[in-house]
């Protein structure tokens, strides 16, 4: 529905169809009806088209069709809630010639919109119109478009909420009657006029018509099965228990968090590394919520070896340790790294895949280095890590014994390395 002073004012462009032109009155009324309302004043038009007996005069059934034509034209013909109307009407053989001639200019050109109504319908000639079957416009619209014309078919279901009078001569002219309005009543013949019969229904009608009640009863409840859960269905002799921990105290591994954070960046002070290892220690879930990955962990091994192998202490249990030995095996050799598996060999069982593929890479590390003295550095730190291990019986040297030997012997002129090589004879 919409209100009075705009139905007034829509009524009046309908009435200004015999004299002015077209593309006027659709500047008229694209300049006082926001696109928001389009959709109730065609449909209110399209109430007044498609009734019996015919409500409008000639010239204001054109411009109806104009209005309704162009508050969608810039639509897809699939979006389009009027397209079906437009095609529907100029294919109907009942329906006047010079309409169905206006709407199928309305749907190719629009050089005709110069002219009024009145215009339109006193130069029309018959003759020079072609008039295309319903198959034929729609076959001719859809190779021009592409999309399918918008159809409702659930509109069909429908009915209508605007009927003719049965008390109305079928045939009697409807200009000359006079009728009554009642607010929200079907007009009458009685007294008013003309007007006041279009503008009531303007402003009364719409196209929701009486639509069927689509009810659908509700589902019955499935019966519970022995085997089922208890908690899925609870009953009263289950009591609800309450979760302490919710409102626990998470300061503490926000502190961790952070401080994690800053151990990855640089060194830690002796008393945030106590911190973070004596919360460790007190917490051992801690170390999944501290923000580590096994991507982080080199970064961690070279500013805070002694944090490293505490994390990695606490995620030996986890299944993701596996990631973290890849990547601690592969980072760059330093004083750091090897300092962190020598410790978590002290402390936890490694695999001994890793500790072998670790001692492998520290010496293709040490044989592929350029920088001499950078090279006798690491030799020193690779051999006195091997004694480590050895003396502590961390790996079965037998497994490595060539590898090893052919290690020392390379770089013999090292004391270090002439030290592990005596160790290793002194285990044949």
């Amino acid at each position: 529905m919409i209100g009075k002073p705009a139905t007034a004012v829509l009524y009046s462009l309908l009435k200004d169809g015999e004299k002015r032109p077209f593309e006027e009155i659709i500047i008229d009324f694209t300049s006082k009806f926001p696109r928001s309302v389009h959709l109730q004043v065609c449909s209110s038009l399209v109430i007044l088209l498609e009734d019996t007996p015919k409500f409008l005069k000639s010239t204001e059934r054109l411009v109806a069709f104009a209005l309704i034509h162009h508050a969608y034209s810039s639509l897809q013909s699939s979006t389009n809630p009027y397209l079906s109307l437009l095609i529907n009407t100029a294919s109907d053989e009942k329906t006047e010639i010079a309409e169905r001639a206006f709407i199928l200019n309305l749907l190719s050109t629009k050089e005709f919109l110069k002219l009024s109504a009145g215009d339109f319908i006193s130069k029309f000639d018959p003759s020079s119109h072609s008039f295309p079957s319903l198959d034929q416009l729609l076959q001719q619209y859809r190779n021009k478009t592409h999309p399918e014309p918008f159809n409702c078919y659930f509109k069909n279901a429908a009915i209508k909420n605007v009927i003719p009078d049965p008390d109305v001569p079928r045939g009697c002219d409807i200009n000359s009657s006079e009728f009554d309005i009642q607010p929200g009543a079907k007009p009458k013949i009685g007294s008013g006029d003309r007007d006041e019969l279009l503008t009531g229904l303007i402003q009364t009608s719409s196209l929701e018509g009486l639509f069927p009640h689509w009810t659908r009863p509700c589902p019955p409840r499935l019966p519970v099965l022995e085997g089922e859960l208890v908690w899925v269905n609870p009953n009263n002799t289950h009591e609800p228990l309450w979760d302490f921990g919710m409102c626990a105290d998470t300061s503490r591994g926000t502190a961790v968090r952070d401080l994690i954070v800053k151990a990855m960046k640089g060194p830690l002070a002796p008393s945030q590394q106590e911190q973070v290892l004596l919360e460790l220690t007190s917490d051992p879930k801690l170390v999944y919520h501290c923000g580590l990955n096994p991507r982080k962990l080199p970064e961690l091994v070279e500013n805070n070896p002694l944090i490293a192998v505490e994390v990695l202490i606490k995620l030996m249990n986890s299944p993701e340790i596996s990631e973290y030995f890849t990547v601690l095996v592969n980072m760059d050799m330093s004083l750091h790294s090897m300092e962190v598996v020598n410790r978590l060999t002290t402390a936890v069982e490694l695999p001994s895949e890793f500790v072998h593929m670790y001692i492998t890479n520290c010496i293709s590390s040490c044989e592929n280095i350029k920088d001499k003295y950078m090279q006798n550095r690491l030799v020193r730190l690779v051999c006195v890590f091997l004694q480590s291990l050895i003396r502590n019986k961390i790996i079965n040297v037998q497994d490595l014994f060539i590898e090893v030997q052919a290690f020392c012997i390379e770089f013999s002129r090292i004391r270090e390395a002439a030290t592990l090589f005596r160790l290793l004879k002194t285990l044949e």
